[in-house]
């Protein structure tokens, strides 16, 4: 059976390499069709030129000919220019009319988790998988109460402070 097998593979492998080496003889042979069809095209509009044995003013009409047949190779390659400028042009506002009246499709949105338990859910490797409570890291702020002076009446702390008597409390105070 396996036997078989590496026969089949064999012959196969034969076969497309057969097939790749006609493929390439084949491209060569075309490639000197175009080669020659270009140079008979060639030919038969510009035939060559012969230039001996033509006096001055023959040469001059030659010129003036050449210069007739270069204007007008010109201006049929401007007008094919301009012709493919403008269907480019109609090309380019088609597609984009095509592309409005399609409208913009909106994609397939995927459900997504919300809860961190159901995204950590989703992790499949369980070694990596670490469960956090959010809640358990953070600090504990104990708030402290602060001292509170009792708040008294002002004008009576002025009238105790005021005079000799004011400023030896603050004296004492400070000591």
């Amino acid at each position: 059976m396996q036997e078989r097998k590496r026969k089949e593979r064999r012959h196969l492998t034969i076969l497309q390499s057969k097939l790749l080496k006609k493929a390439a003889s084949l491209l060569v042979a075309e490639c000197e069709e175009k080669k020659q069809e270009k140079e008979r095209v060639i030919n038969e509009s510009n035939p060559p030129l012969k230039l001996s044995g033509l006096s001055a003013q023959e040469l001059q009409d030659l010129c003036r000919e050449l210069h007739q047949k270069i204007d007008v190779a010109d201006e049929a390659r401007y007008d094919m220019e301009i012709k493919v400028g403008r269907n480019e042009k109609e090309i380019q506002t088609l597609s984009q009319k095509i592309t409005e009246l399609k409208g913009t499709k909106r994609p397939n949105l995927k459900r997504v988790k919300k809860t961190t338990e159901d995204m950590l859910g989703a992790c499949t490797d369980t070694s990596k998988l670490r469960k956090s409570d959010f809640k358990a890291n953070l600090k504990t702020v104990k708030k402290e109460d602060e001292k509170r002076e009792e708040v008294t009446d002002w004008r009576k702390n002025v009238e105790a402070m005021s005079g000799m008597e004011g400023r030896k409390k603050l004296f004492n105070a400070g000591q």
